[in-house]
């Protein structure tokens, strides 16, 4: 097999396309021969040794990934070779096979494409658990969604829409917001060009969004706060941009607002019937057409490094997904 090996991570330049050994599936492990592998911010982070999990050194990132069974392990049920999954495992997807615990392999549909399906799982999950789980968004409700035009923000907008909420979509450029209208946002908001607390009290009149569904961080997140209605929910995602933000608690009691923390992670190891449950719903709503990754690039695995470049300058829109060609 071959795979991108991270023995040093100081960052993308560290990485090497290798060969190694084919590895041979355990007790409950299958081998998958991944077709698709998508990127998320967590791989970028990993790689450069600034993400909370620190896997041993040497290992093959890539969180999430899409292919065919090839190999069972002693003990597998309900999975055999030929059949097609998706899994999270959090590293290993950047390659051309990867050992998976079927307890994580998602069986995939007929019909379900590999870049579809290794875009789908990390984006989905937590933006469902976020705002149905976590924030009981109800219809009616608005949604202020914070860097609308990346992975999890577009999968945000189309799970809000499908749940019958109000969608206000902010990214940074003209362009990313006239995407997240086709999307379906119902509004949106340059934060680069306007200011975000002004464009809401216009929006809401006065009112504000009753969730606010953050995956930045930064310097956006006291004034989403501060414009937050009554009874809110601030829904902590991530740090896209790169600096945790500090907030004056006292804004909590004035608003009777929640700050709500969201792991699907973890989530998914605690409650895992719950996030059965929560992935079956969203692979109805897959096939019903209610969403749908939006997928920027897709690129030959080798050419995984260009993909970090282009994540890394925020230009995505949607998910990059690298492929192996078979």
């Amino acid at each position: 097999m071959k795979a991108w090996l991270c023995e040093n991570p100081i960052g993308v330049e560290a990485l090497k396309w290798k060969e190694l050994p084919q590895p041979q599936p355990g007790p409950g492990q299958l081998r998958v021969s991944i077709r698709a592998a998508s990127l998320n911010f967590p791989d970028l982070l990993i790689i450069q040794n600034k993400y909370q999990m620190k896997p041993p050194l040497p290992f093959v990132p890539g969180t999430e990934f899409a292919g065919v069974v090839d190999a069972v392990g002693d003990g597998v049920q309900g999975f055999k070779p030929g059949d097609t999954v998706a899994a999270f495992t959090g590293t290993g997807g950047f390659a051309t096979e990867a050992l998976v615990p079927a307890a994580l392999a998602l069986p995939l549909p007929a019909g379900f494409p590999f870049e579809d399906a290794a875009a789908f799982i990390c984006t989905y999950a937590t933006s469902h658990h976020a705002l149905m789980d976590r924030a009981a968004l109800q219809p009616g409700e608005t949604v202020l969604i914070l860097g609308a035009a990346g992975g999890v923000g577009t999968a945000a907008i189309q799970i809000a829409r499908a749940a019958g909420a109000r969608v206000i979509a902010a990214a940074s450029t003209d362009d990313k917001c006239a995407r997240c209208r086709n999307l379906g946002a119902d509004a949106t908001i340059n934060y680069t060009t306007h200011s975000l607390r002004d464009e809401l009290k216009t929006l809401t009149e006065g009112r504000g969004p009753d969730v606010v569904y953050d995956p930045v961080g930064g310097d956006l997140t006291e004034p989403a706060f501060r414009s937050i209605a009554w009874r809110g929910r601030y829904l902590v995602v991530g740090f896209a941009q790169g600096k945790i933000p500090a907030l004056p608690l006292n804004l909590t009691l004035l608003k009777g607002a929640s700050l709500v923390g969201v792991f699907w992670g973890e989530f998914a190891k605690r409650e895992p019937k719950h996030n059965a449950d929560m992935m079956k719903t969203l692979a109805a709503w897959y096939a019903q057409g209610k969403i749908k990754p939006v997928i920027d690039q897709v690129l030959p695995m080798e050419d995984l490094p260009q993909a970090f470049a282009r994540m890394s300058g925020r230009a995505v829109v949607g998910k990059l997904v690298v492929v192996n060609r078979t």
